[in-house]
């Protein structure tokens, strides 16, 4: 049969998908797609790595990208966000979901023991910045009219948006997202603090008897403002591996949150605003982690898998969820500033942006009206002096945040580069395994790397074939979902 000329095809990626797969080594292309398990924006790489012998310098192993097909090697892209891309956030979130069960049952190097100490799930929201349509439910989960007299939606765009925008504290709002990081960092503060004057001692003398260990995961409201689900558990002086004191108890612990959450508060100065006080709103939830021996909440336990999963769902999220954009909004070529270097000591109005700083007019972004005004708010109180050192203008599409999405303390459980280098090993000894190639010792090689970065995406062939492998894999969860539910 005559192969079909690609030239005579209409689609450029159909076109390119054919010229792929007339080539002899178009299995090793379709391999090196098939690896990236889906992901939608894999960095190209050319270069090479050599593994010699460190005594006598021979050379045991050499590979270069000029013996790939296309003459680059396609490497996952990692993004955490599931709004970038799916499938590395589902590994990330996987990741995330060991780190954190690992913490709370044992494994990867934490001890099973960790189970019976005390552990609580707290969360930290934001306070009320003016009253905002909302979906208010009973006890029992059945939903009434907000305050503006209508049953909204599960789903309604308004919900999370102010009564009265015009009354509505937006530069409250926006500070509040910018110093949630050093407001949750102040809570931890504090929470020793608790527990120490909860047991009868002072801070220092709490190390030798106790340590607070935490994970915690931000979350944005459809407010746009986040708040907090954090993991803190009681451990003795070296961490998990050693057993808390008698007095450390679920309900100390439950207290100390509390108390601690009450008391952290960031005060912040500027001759614009005058003097704010930025605490956690008053709704601060903090539930006792079921332990294997008793169960804090007979009628509805909260298990070590259910505090894992979510946690781990909340870790790939981020300011979309509010209807905001997901890339940031300054001008690349003057970084925000309006103005670009001529001469020395000189600036001249940057014509990409016309002197406004922005990417794209906020007027043209296609967001609610208030998304965009926190996103005003934020570009405003950045060309503030006063706040120049929160990066407004940076982070204005994050609504003001610039914290991490997650974070835990050193010795909660084990960490996300222990896991993705366990990952890349087991994928290096299987590589090795399959090419038949022979066991190197650490010890004795030395490795030179040479890498440069040369594109991100794919070929339109290789988009096909990923696309491909996104679908398969998508009818493997949902045969799995159904399997599951039976």
């Amino acid at each position: 049969m005559t192969e079909p000329d690609p030239r005579t095809v209409p689609s450029l990626f159909t076109r390119d998908l054919i010229t792929l797969a007339q080539r002899d080594d178009f299995d090793r292309i379709e391999h090196a797609v098939q690896r990236l398990a889906g992901c939608t924006q894999p960095v190209q790489l050319t270069g090479r790595t050599t593994t010699l012998d460190a005594t006598t310098h021979e050379v045991l192993r050499h590979y270069t990208t000029d013996t790939e097909p296309l003459g680059r090697l396609l490497v996952a892209c990692g993004n955490r966000r599931a709004s970038r891309c799916p499938a590395c956030s589902r590994t990330y979130a996987a990741d995330t979901y060991h780190l954190i069960r690992a913490g709370l049952s044992g494994g990867k190097g934490t001890p099973e023991q960790v189970r019976t100490h005390p552990r609580v799930f707290a969360t930290l929201t934001a306070p009320t910045f003016g009253p905002v349509h909302n979906r208010p439910t009973t006890r029992t989960g059945k939903p009434f009219p907000c305050r503006c007299g209508t049953l909204h939606g599960a789903d309604h765009p308004t919900l999370g948006t102010p009564l009265e925008p015009t009354a509505y504290d937006y530069t409250g709002a926006v500070l509040f997202n910018a110093h949630a990081g050093a407001l949750w960092a102040r809570f931890t503060t504090y929470l020793r603090r608790a527990v120490a004057h909860a047991a009868g001692l002072t801070t220092t003398e709490l190390r030798e008897h106790c340590r607070v260990s935490f994970a915690k995961v931000a979350e944005f409201q459809k407010r746009g403002l986040v708040h907090f689900h954090a993991i803190v558990r009681l451990d003795g002086p070296d961490g998990g591996t050693t057993a808390p004191p008698s007095w450390a108890t679920p309900d100390l612990l439950t207290g100390a949150v509390r108390q601690a959450a009450e008391r952290a508060v960031v005060t912040v100065t500027s001759d614009a605003i005058g003097e704010r006080q930025l605490r956690w709103g008053a709704q601060i939830d903090v539930r006792e982690i079921a332990r294997p021996d008793r169960t804090a909440d007979p009628a509805e336990p909260l298990t070590d898998a259910a505090v894992a999963g979510y946690i781990a769902k909340y870790a790939t999220k981020s300011a979309e969820g509010t209807g905001t954009i997901d890339r940031p909004l300054y001008c690349a070529t003057c970084k925000g500033r309006g103005r670009t270097p001529t001469v020395p000591g000189l600036t001249a109005e940057c014509r990409t942006c016309d002197g406004t700083g922005l990417a794209d007019p906020l007027a043209d972004l296609k967001v609610a009206a208030h998304v965009r005004q926190m996103i005003r708010t934020c570009w405003h109180l950045g060309a503030l002096p006063d706040f120049a050192g929160l990066n407004l203008t940076k982070w204005a599409h994050m609504l003001g945040f610039r914290g991490h999405f997650s974070t835990k303390s050193r010795r909660y459980s084990t960490t996300l580069g222990t896991l993705r280098g366990a990952r890349r090993t087991w994928q290096a000894e299987q590589a090795r395994i399959r090419d038949g190639r022979p066991v190197l010792d650490p010890a004795t090689t030395l490795v030179l790397s040479d890498w440069r970065y040369l594109a991100t995406g794919y070929t339109p062939g290789e988009e096909l074939l990923a696309q491909t492998v996104r679908d398969n894999r998508a009818a493997t969860r949902r045969l799995k979902r159904e399997g599951d539910s039976k």
